[in-house]
């Protein structure tokens, strides 16, 4: 029973936080602009500049904040983490940072192509975490189902192997909401018979030691949880 009231309060001060931050932007005369051009080709040429060892496996992190190591110095984000952790278990991988904070599942689609083709090779595994910034910025679900599985037939076409990193709607989207948008990466997930990791803020959300002070991004320490969760996960996709 304490367990069920720790996460309803972690639940609830996630929903709060997701509320601020949709009211933060709809008083304000500068909404948050897309991700530019320019971002996306940074995130190309370091894709593209990053060659595996012949006995490296490829994996590309393609995703929004929470991948791109958000307002964290450059080797404590999501991609040379798990890295070191894959590495720790015995795998061999090179894990490429695409995350572009900001992105939508729209813009996410939008560079999916550009992004792939600057590639060094075809990945091993491509690891999809959006449709975070869709919720926060109250998006229709249909559109981010749309935009999400039009990105994972992308990578089916391709033969890209994909792990998809889950997101929940924040409580104070309502229930009708919630019913819409939880579902779509286990629905996704079966019917491209990709890897699924429910939600990547499992064991961060509501604990402000392993956040920012914007109370949704990981700090340092957060990472660390969300790659000991899920670096498991990563080597046993990556199992031939």
């Amino acid at each position: 029973m304490k367990k069920e009231r720790s996460l309803a309060g972690r639940w609830t001060q996630y929903g709060m936080l997701a509320l601020f931050v949709q009211l933060a932007v709809a008083c304000s005369d500068k909404t948050p602009a897309p991700p530019s051009a320019d971002q996306n080709v940074v995130v190309a040429n370091e894709a593209q500049s990053t060659v595996p060892a012949a006995d490296q496996r490829l994996v590309v992190a393609f995703g929004d904040s929470l991948y791109a190591g958000y307002n964290l110095d450059q080797d404590k984000g999501l991609a040379p983490v798990l890295e070191k952790a894959l590495t720790a278990r015995g795998v061999k991988a090179r894990v490429v940072n695409a995350g572009v904070s900001g992105d939508t599942t729209a813009a996410g689609l939008a560079r999916l192509a550009f992004t792939l083709d600057g590639l060094p090779r075809k990945p091993d595994l491509m690891l999809v975490g959006l449709g975070g910034n869709d919720m926060l910025r109250g998006l229709s679900p249909a559109e981010t189902r749309s935009n999400l599985d039009a990105i994972l037939a992308q990578l089916q076409q391709r033969g890209i192997p994909v792990l998809l990193t889950g997101m929940l709607a924040s409580p104070n989207m309502g229930p009708d909401y919630a019913a819409a948008f939880n579902p779509i990466y286990p629905e996704l997930a079966r019917q491209y018979e990709a890897g699924l990791y429910p939600f990547m803020l499992d064991g961060v959300i509501g604990d402000r030691a392993l956040q920012l002070p914007d109370g949704i991004h990981p700090n340092d320490k957060g990472v660390t949880v969300i790659v000991g969760k899920l670096a498991p996960v990563v080597a046993g996709a990556l199992k031939p």
